[in-house]
């Protein structure tokens, strides 16, 4: 069983969380995988995208702004 970092990216309304989780590789056929500690961040910090809710989650995510670009 090995274990790699990831950059994950949750994107919700106008904003994109970038988040470092742990991938588990392991030789069966489910690897790889997330711990149930990282799945339930990334489930943290959708609800506080959805929510609005910047402040709550900025300690575990590099937050983002999208715009429209003029084309």
């Amino acid at each position: 069983m090995s274990v790699r970092k990831q950059k994950k990216y949750i994107i919700e309304n106008n904003y994109v969380a970038e988040v470092e989780v742990e991938l588990i590789d392991n030789e069966d056929g489910w690897s790889p995988y997330l711990g149930v500690e990282d799945a339930l961040k990334l489930d943290k910090i959708r609800k506080a995208l959805k929510q609005n809710d910047i402040q709550s989650i900025r300690d575990i995510a590099k937050i983002y702004t999208l715009s429209p670009l003029a084309a």
